[in-house]
């Protein structure tokens, strides 16, 4: 328990990192970064609740969102570039 703990603390700093790094980021290539680091310690996060309580359902959710989240990530990084290669 005082695994799951430690990791969830550690995470919730992350997420105050990205959440800073959202509010005063100097582009928009730091807020996306920023944004999916946020995505996915939520999805962290999830999956530690799903540890913790023994739920079966968590890892479904988490797969799926990771997915989504990856194929976000993706087509920002595209939407930033403006195509380009």
């Amino acid at each position: 328990m005082i695994v799951l703990w430690t990791a969830a603390t550690l995470i919730v700093a992350s997420l105050l990192a990205a959440v800073w790094r959202i509010l005063v980021g100097p582009d928009d290539a730091n807020r996306a970064v920023a944004a999916d680091l946020l995505f996915f310690a939520v999805i962290a996060l999830i999956g530690l609740v799903g540890a913790g309580t023994g739920a079966t359902g968590t890892f479904d959710l988490v797969l799926v969102a990771s997915l989504t989240g990856f194929l976000a990530a993706v087509s920002l990084a595209r939407a930033l570039t403006r195509g380009k290669r």
